[in-house]
């Protein structure tokens, strides 16, 4: 698979990803790393259900008056000394972002992990402008190694083993001992954790995404398990957190309770290692800490989608719970969706940033079991949004002309119910007569998506609607005979 995959590509890259035997064993680990996890720390919280209603409704007051906590916001950053800068595109985030590096004299950058930064193709940017950006969290300087997107928005390297993690640190650090033994994974942490301390010593500029910003107080926050984060944004003269602008919330309680539910629906812990605050640049008392702090606030088409059909998607805080349990993702990987966004979230928020035209394929890559909307923290109702992507592809004709004449001739049948009924009655025990011997259809026509892959069940019984009916009929007999 190629390393930056394009979201027209979705077919092709998913082809690829499901004949990839290495990236098939590396997806295991998202089934057994994630899903138990939550559901065991969910389960001891008695109130975590409810503070997934909170956690909403937070979010979709922030939303309603989302002017009004940006400003604030600005107000106080400008209160504690810090600077706020608002971008409208990705191309005017990286102009602002550039020219606080050369106003610093930066020849390199060290970064946390960011979302945003991937959005707007910020690494590029950099190293075209001669400075060395040098990404800290573990997961991110492995993929970078590699001239790799990340595959996952909380575990970028989920989509590889521990032998390619190996491989690739031999292959980059030459100036080691050839015959270390990198054999267990901490032996691969405490290495990149030698070679990034010189790296957060020699930086000029530290760049951090933010989970949050809390308009109550001016603060920026970052949620992580690794202290990167921390060392990226103090020891550097200047911080810069870059951040879209709905990261915003109204005070510091509200962001208490959005976290209580973020770390458990992410990763499964009761919190994270660190929780970090950065509020302005550093005071006179402090001991540590950045002189300059700026924050730089992207749009990007968010503000297109409030008053929407999407404007729900503005709620998500990135925790990765949709795509941890998507069997679409636990199939294909997250570089098969072709750009920084994959799953659920990203068949959503793809089309809606980058287009339906050049993304109209992932809201599809969807099987509609709606498990991505019962582990949202915040109840985003993502199977829905996808329905509407695949309305907006269909009346565009983006979708391919097979796909339109099916559906057209299915609903020729539907909109007239005796027939579809006949229909689909007479096609079940035709098939069932035929398949009475080995039970199951190796090849249907017009079904080769799934019997490429899978057997197609021969049908026994009814169709679901004489069931339907008998059920009903028997419990309203039973009802008046009770």
């Amino acid at each position: 698979m190629s390393a930056h995959p394009t979201t027209k590509r979705f077919i092709a890259n998913a082809t690829e990803a499901l004949a990839d035997p290495q990236l098939q064993r590396a997806m295991t680990n998202v089934r057994s790393g994630f899903i138990d996890k939550r559901a065991a720390v969910a389960a001891k919280l008695p109130e975590f259900e409810a503070l997934r209603d909170s956690a909403r409704d937070i979010k979709n007051h922030a939303l309603a008056h989302l002017d009004l906590y940006l400003e604030k916001y600005e107000a106080n950053v400008t209160a504690a000394g810090g600077h706020v800068h608002w971008a409208r595109t990705a191309e005017e985030a990286r102009k602002i972002i550039l020219g606080i590096c050369h106003d610093a004299g930066a020849k390199t950058v060290t970064k946390g992990k960011s979302m945003i930064s991937e959005e707007i193709a910020l690494n590029a940017a950099l190293e075209a402008a001669g400075i060395v950006p040098v990404e800290t969290d573990l997961g991110e300087y492995i993929i970078q190694l590699r001239d790799e997107a990340p595959s996952h928005i909380i575990a970028p390297a989920v989509h590889l083993n521990a032998s390619q993690v190996e491989s690739d640190f031999r292959r980059v650090h030459t100036h080691l001992d050839a015959g270390r033994d990198l054999s267990e994974p901490v032996q691969l942490l405490t290495e990149a954790r030698q070679v990034l301390r010189s790296k957060f010593l020699a930086a000029d500029v530290g760049i951090t995404g933010a989970n949050f910003l809390v308009a109550e107080t001016g603060s920026s926050i970052i949620v992580t398990n690794e202290g990167n984060g921390d060392l990226t944004q103090t020891l550097p003269k200047t911080h810069i957190v870059i951040a879209s602008l709905e990261k915003i919330v109204p005070t510091l309680e509200d962001v208490s309770q959005i976290l209580r539910v973020l770390a458990r629906s992410a990763t499964g812990q009761e919190m994270s290692v660190y929780t970090t605050f950065s509020t302005g640049p550093r005071r006179a008392a402090d001991l540590d800490g950045p002189e300059n702090y700026h924050v730089v606030i992207l749009d990007n088409g968010r503000s297109s989608m409030l008053g929407t059909a999407f404007q729900d998607m503005l709620r998500c805080i990135r925790c990765g719970a949709c795509m941890n349990h998507c069997p679409v993702y636990h199939a294909v990987g997250g570089h098969a969706y072709g750009w920084v966004y994959p799953g659920p979230m990203g068949a959503v928020l793809t089309p809606t940033l980058l287009g339906v035209d050049k993304a109209g394929h992932l809201p599809n890559a969807s099987t509609f079991c709606g498990r991505c909307e019962s582990v949202c923290p915040v109840r985003i109702p993502l199977p829905k949004m996808m329905r509407h992507w695949r309305e907006a592809e269909f009346e565009r004709h983006l979708s391919p002309a097979t796909m339109r004449s099916g559906i057209k001739f299915w609903a020729f049948f539907a909109k007239r119910p005796a027939l579809y009924r006949f229909a689909t009655s007479l096609m079940m025990n035709v098939m069932g007569w035929l398949g009475r011997d080995k039970g199951c259809f190796s090849s249907v026509p017009l079904a080769s998506g799934w019997t490429d892959y899978r057997d197609f069940p021969a049908p026994q019984g009814g169709t679901f609607q004489s069931r339907y009916q008998a059920h009903r009929k028997s419990t309203q007999n039973n009802g008046r005979a009770a």
